[in-house]
Parts: structure tokens; C-alpha cells; sequence
């Protein structure tokens, strides 16, 4: 399901009534969280979190015009997905989250290789997710994604 937004309000407010408090809450844990270096805008149709290219010229590799994407949140079909390319790439983060996770939700955790689906809005673990988003800065990221994906 893409919702079709030019901002991150505007998209906000085509959320699924049923959904859009907790969608929003989400939003709002990341944002509180968020550390320096990472900018809010929409990216391949969600809300994307990304480095600018004012921090990271290079720009994403698969295509270097866009700002290279770090977390997006969207509400897809049957659940709100939230993505997170460290857990992906750094195994002690997705370690780290994988075990905590199970303090803060009764449900099994729902995970692809970077993205953590909610089928029960009610149950997103904010705290958690704001916990995660703190644990790497703009500048870790990028160095991460020079490491293990930026093509030499």
C-alpha cells in the first residue's frame, strides 16, 4: 500500500484512521530520538530518516542523487513497518534489539533483514524503538555503510 505524500505531515494524515495515533506516536518517538546528522523526509514513499547530502556528499549508492537512507517508517497494507538498516548491518545491534525485545512486547517479533512489522498498532514497543534509534549517530552509520556496502 503507498500512500502518496510530498511531506511527512501530509502523509501522517493519510494513515489509516484506525492507525493514525499510534503511527504518529511512532513518528514522534523517532523523532525525539533522532540524533544529530539525520534529517526527516520522504524517501521511496514513507517517511524516511536519512544522512543529507550536506553530511554525506557521496549520496546512496544505488542512486547517488538521493540522501543516503539510514530508517523509514510506512503503513503498509495489514501492518505499520518500521525499517532500520543498522540492525541489518551491524549484527551486535540486531542482537542487542532481538533480545530486548521480547521485555517489551508479549508478541513474537515480527522481522525481516531491516524491517520490524506491527500488525497490532496497540502493541509497538515505543519505548524500545526510541531506545534503538539513539544507538547509532549519522557519522556511525555512514562509517558502517562504507565498511560493508559502498561499492570501492
Amino acid at each position: 500500500m503507498t500512500i502518496p505524500a510530498s511531506n511527512p505531515e501530509e502523509y501522517l494524515s493519510k494513515v489509516p484512521e484506525e492507525r493514525k495515533e499510534y503511527f504518529a506516536q511512532l513518528r514522534q518517538v523517532i523523532l525525539d530520538n533522532l540524533p544529530d546528522g539525520f534529517s526527516e523526509v520522504m524517501s521511496y514513499g514513507m517517511i524516511g530518516y536519512v544522512v543529507p547530502h550536506s553530511l554525506y556528499p557521496d549520496g546512496y549508492h544505488c542512486d547517488p542523487k538521493l540522501p543516503l537512507p539510514f530508517m523509514s517508517i510506512a503503513s503498509q497494507k495489514n501492518f505499520v513497518a518500521f525499517y532500520h538498516m543498522g540492525i541489518y548491518a551491524d549484527p551486535e545491534l540486531y542482537n542487542w534489539f532481538t533480545s530486548e525485545y521480547p521485555k517489551y512486547s508479549k508478541r513474537k517479533l515480527d522481522m525481516g533483514k531491516s524491517c520490524i512489522r506491527f500488525k497490532k498498532v496497540e502493541e509497538i514497543p515505543f519505548k524500545l524503538i526510541g531506545e534503538l534509534v539513539t544507538k547509532m549517530s549519522s557519522q556511525d552509520w555512514v562509517n558502517l555503510y562504507e565498511k560493508n556496502y559502498k561499492k570501492k
